[in-house]
């Protein structure tokens, strides 16, 4: 079965998503990795990607990171969005998976995953629904439950904090209350 894409998204896959779980370079970043002469690593985050981390916390919906590198960008980062669980230089996600389960206490059944290169793909294989940025690798476009119409570092994670506060009727609460904007709105 081919995967949903931009505005067709599987709702009622995503309805008791409790905990969404990103990697960092190609999904919260555009993947590319700064380094300056002293070797300091720089990365460049998509505000309205960390606008809909904040909504979707809101909901109620945990987030999580795991990636593969370890970075002190990432930890703030995460530290400014309010990120609690950050799983960093994790190369076995899987192992990095069953580590979140056991300190969150949410089940794979109840995590949504965005990842964009082969190393997400054994955790996502075990996640209740499985995401990806419109610029992921084929090999993890072609098994994803949904692909974003936005790239890693460019909106893809807001686009599927709007799906999920709409697959868990949380959007009125969270969104049209506060800034009167509807799903429609947004093109959904």
């Amino acid at each position: 079965m081919a995967a949903h894409k931009g505005f067709d998204f599987p709702f009622e896959k995503a309805a008791d998503i409790r905990m969404l779980i990103l990697d960092v370079d190609g999904v919260m970043t555009d993947g590319s990795i700064i380094m300056d002469k002293n070797g300091d690593e720089h990365k460049a985050f998509n505000v309205r990607d960390g606008h809909g981390i904040k909504m979707i916390q809101r909901a109620g919906i945990q987030i999580a990171i795991i990636t593969g590198r370890s970075s002190p960008v990432v930890q703030a980062r995460a530290s400014d969005l309010g990120i609690e669980y950050v799983i960093q230089k994790c190369l076995n996600k899987a192992e990095g998976l069953a580590r979140l389960e056991q300190e969150s206490g949410v089940a794979a059944a109840h995590c949504a995953m965005m990842g964009d290169d082969v190393i997400d793909l054994p955790p996502m294989y075990k996640c209740g629904l499985s995401l990806a940025p419109s610029d992921a690798h084929i090999s993890v476009a072609n098994y994803v439950d949904w692909i974003s119409d936005n790239p890693g570092g460019g909106g893809a994670i807001r686009q599927a904090a709007e799906a999920l506060l709409i697959a868990q009727n949380c959007w009125n609460e969270i969104v049209f209350k506060r800034y009167n904007v509807t799903p429609e709105d947004c093109g959904w």
